[in-house]
């Protein structure tokens, strides 16, 4: 079989390769919609160096997609099927460490080529089917992944006082993460704390908002999910190291390209747990496409974070949809023509 890849081959050039690919026992998925990620960005830009992009390029950029069944060699999934494609690619299983903490695990547009294809090879355990969900709704499932693989992590090691929890970062993350605790815990006063007054505009859903610079001195939270990441997290974390109640949870979801610097003295003090979270696997997928498929104003709300979607019929679109994603609030999402 002939596939087409749009690949990365240098900062902001993207070039078709032709594979000639076999097929085996993979489900061969047609991508319909594909999301931007930051990561994406930064390879796409070249802000990750040239160390890092001689390692990686060329390489086909995109983890978050969804797309159509159009071949089972097994039969197991009807043609037409809309699924979810897992970007996490493990090659061991084990018994403690999830798929997704693994070392020897594989993650699409890192390690190898991600979903701009004309079609892709997957697995029949990387995709997960869903039903009632928009294609262009969708699309943002793996984000959502990430969330449910937290919120899992979070259950397991938080203390069962949630009467107030803070959300730091009002960025995509933020909205989902902020979005499933209100739905989930509907009880708990969920707060968002973030730099962007326009953007806190779009939490209608969430008890407060607050700038970080504008917080009351006697506001305490329970627990904290720190979304921020990059250059501002390390303020992040010792604000929310600041705010929380003695004994909680912090759930750190941002990824930062340089070493931060944490109170460590009052996460001690304080007896904090700080818990790490990255990336996703199966069974987040699966707790993902049950949490769309069984909340409608969760589906509503989530189209609120797509801030434009751009219909890529070539490269000239695909470059086009890059540089509007750098101006844009949310996320780009790309209908996939090609």
């Amino acid at each position: 079989m002939i596939n087409e890849v749009y690949r990365l081959v240098a900062r902001k050039q993207i070039h078709t390769d032709f594979l000639d690919e076999t097929i085996r026992d993979e489900v061969v998925v047609r991508p319909t919609y594909l999301s931007i990620c930051a990561a994406d960005q930064r390879y796409y830009t070249g802000s990750r160096g040239k160390e890092i992009m001689s390692e990686k390029l060329p390489m086909a950029l995109i983890h978050e997609g969804v797309g159509h069944v159009i071949y089972d060699p097994k039969g197991e999934f009807k043609i037409g099927t809309r699924v979810v494609m897992i970007p996490n690619t493990p090659v061991e299983d084990d018994v403690i460490i999830k798929e997704n903490y693994l070392p020897s695990s594989k993650f699409r547009a890192s390690g190898f080529d991600g979903f701009m294809q004309n079609v892709v090879l997957m697995g029949r355990d990387r995709v997960v089917p869903y039903t009632c969900i928009p294609d262009r709704t969708a699309v943002l499932l793996e984000l959502l992944s990430v969330v449910m693989n937290a919120l899992e992590n979070f259950e397991l090691r938080s203390h069962a006082r949630r009467e107030t929890i803070g959300i730091w970062g009002n960025g995509n993350l933020g909205f989902i993460s902020a979005l499933v605790l209100k739905i989930l815990y509907p009880d708990t006063r969920v707060i968002v704390f973030g730099v962007s007054r326009h953007k806190m505009q779009f939490f209608p859903f969430v008890d407060e908002t607050y700038i970080i610079d504008s917080i009351p001195d006697d506001l305490r939270v329970d627990h904290a999910f720190e979304c921020v990441g990059g250059n501002g997290s390390e303020d992040a974390i010792n604000q929310i190291i600041d705010y929380i109640q003695p004994q909680g949870t912090i759930a750190l979801l941002g990824v930062s390209e340089s070493n931060v610097n944490i109170n460590t003295r009052m996460v001690l003090e304080k007896g904090l747990i700080l818990v790490g979270n990255s990336r996703s696997g199966y069974a987040d997928f699966k707790a993902a496409v049950k949490f769309l498929e069984k909340n409608s104003s969760a589906r509503e709300y989530m189209d609120i974070i797509i801030s434009e979607e751009i219909e890529i019929n070539g490269i000239s679109d695909i470059n086009r949809a890059f540089e509007h994603d750098q101006a844009n609030d949310f996320k780009t999402v790309m209908k996939w023509n090609v």
